[in-house]
């Protein structure tokens, strides 16, 4: 007997006291930039226990405007951006070259809060792209050396054998270059912090770069 998608969805519950601590959050006592904000919420994300705190959701449009998101996973964040990667020829590489435009969007449920950034992205030097590649895991290798993202896959017998092989490189060859491999930057534009409170009066600071590009402005959202 198939499940009941309607009677499961009323029988779960948000913010569960068992899994989930809502802490306070002041944000007259925020600071004056979000990456710091960002940087400490992190942090406490994986002090919490937070399951993959580093995935992320990813939202692009192609060239009509159409949205498209998936879940990647965060390279880092600086005053340079927020990072990830993927091969050039991807879906999102391709929206990214039509519309370099994106929004990231952060979960983590174990302390009911969310992160939602959004801005211009540039592609890195390549240099740079290979060497994130190759700081990582030999999975993460493989799986680059694999290609082919986003094409029309005829069996899963064919991606085994491609995979295979690429594993077998990435062994034999740590270094091996990727030249689609891109390392894409977020700049920026908007960075907003929501943090969950039990009697539904969540806490939403948004910063928005000033009119300078260096300064930050913020503000308070109704939940």
């Amino acid at each position: 007997m198939a499940p009941d998608l309607h009677k499961l969805l009323r029988s779960l519950r948000v913010w569960d006291p068992q899994s989930t601590h809502l802490p306070p959050f002041d944000p007259s006592a925020a600071p004056a930039t979000p990456l710091p904000l960002f940087t400490e919420w992190f942090a406490a994300a994986v002090a919490a226990g937070q399951t993959e705190p580093h995935t992320m959701s990813l939202a692009t449009s192609d060239e009509s405007g159409l949205p498209d998101v998936r879940i990647v996973m965060l390279h880092g964040a600086d005053e340079t951006g927020w990072s990830f990667a993927s091969h050039a020829g991807s879906r999102k590489g391709r929206h990214l070259a039509a519309r370099p435009y994106a929004a990231l969007a952060f979960y983590w449920p174990v302390l009911g809060r969310q992160v939602r950034v959004r801005g211009p992205v540039t592609a890195a030097p390549s240099a740079d792209a290979q060497g994130d590649l190759h700081a990582r895991s030999t999975g993460a290798l493989a799986a680059a050396l694999t290609g082919r993202q986003s094409e029309v896959l005829d069996s899963v017998e064919e991606l085994t054998r491609a995979s295979e092989a690429a594993w077998e490189r990435a062994r034999g060859e740590p270094e091996a270059p990727v030249p689609s491999w891109t390392l894409y930057r977020l700049r920026p534009e908007e960075v907003e912090f929501f943090q969950g409170d039990g009697e539904r009066r969540h806490v939403r600071l948004r910063y928005r770069r000033g009119a300078d590009e260096e300064r930050w402005e913020r503000e308070l959202l109704w939940p």
